[in-house]
């Protein structure tokens, strides 16, 4: 069988900097904590416990050592509880979402209701409220356009979490529209995260199965396995090459190949070793 790997597949810059800054860590402190997992990835994150880099909640955990800052970034009252630890800081936050959460507050700021598009619960999502609640704005975390509340008044602010689908935030804006209002839209989806989708789009429509590489808790690997099964109906979302069913491929001649932005080459890897010699 052919094994092809779409154009734009796994770890993103964000994640390659969380990485290697959370590795840097563990070779320059003797213990160094992450607060909640550094990236959405099981398999990273027990591959940095063995470094030395464990998993923390809350700082209130942590006595001694280093405190890295998750990729997905975190709540101005977390900074405020890490800084009173008075323990070293590493800021692993993806500059993307560093800039989401600065667009949030400047909405707010500017006096509107801020609208934020993402998964309520996730952690970017809890973060760029945050920081637009700390400006004193009314928030909203709707998911998708039917959970646009019916009772805005202008102004609106609207931000999206960075690895949204561009649909649905244009879905969002056009549910705010339908009420007369126009709003100030913040366009902070990652252009990583729309290559790799349009990459798994395009692959998805050319093989007979595809196989999605990355964590269950991922969002924008989610996302992808989404994307590819509404395409491509054999679509299977995996954390690792031990998953993988060769059964999933009889009567396949051609295999497509992604992974989310929290996936290493080696995992990519792996798997198209793997498929190779089914």
């Amino acid at each position: 069988m052919k094994v092809v790997l779409a154009e734009n597949a796994g770890a993103c810059y964000g994640v390659q900097r969380a990485l290697d800054l959370a590795i840097e860590a563990s070779k320059n402190h003797a213990k160094a904590y992450t607060l909640g997992p550094l990236i959405h990835n099981p398999g990273v994150v027990a591959d940095l416990e063995s470094l030395g880099v464990h998993v923390a909640e809350s700082a209130d955990e942590v006595d001694e050592g280093t405190i890295i800052i998750r990729s997905h970034g975190v709540t101005p009252e977390v900074y405020a509880a890490v800084e009173a630890r008075g323990l070293p800081i590493v800021d692993a936050t993806c500059p993307h979402v560093a800039r989401a959460q600065k667009a949030a507050a400047e909405l707010a700021a500017k006096g509107c209701r801020v609208i934020v598009v993402g998964e309520e619960g996730h952690p970017e999502v809890e973060g760029l409220k945050a920081w637009a609640l700390r400006e004193g704005a009314k928030v909203d975390i709707v998911a998708s356009p039917d959970a646009v509340p019916t009772d805005l008044h202008a102004p609106i602010g609207v931000v999206v979490q960075t690895t949204q689908k561009r649909e649905n935030l244009d879905a969002v804006v056009d549910a705010i529209q339908s009420q007369g209002i126009t709003p100030i839209v913040k366009r902070t989806i990652c252009l990583a995260t729309r290559h790799r989708q349009e990459s798994a789009a395009e692959l998805a429509s050319q093989v007979d199965a595809i196989i999605v590489i990355g964590g269950r808790n991922s969002s924008n690997t989610t996302r992808l396995f989404e994307i590819c099964s509404a395409i491509c109906p054999r679509t299977h979302h995996i954390e690792s090459v031990d998953e993988i069913d060769p059964t999933w491929f009889e009567g396949c001649t051609t295999i497509g190949v992604t992974a989310g932005a929290s996936t290493p080459e080696t995992q990519i890897k792996a798997v198209i070793d793997f498929l190779k010699k089914l």
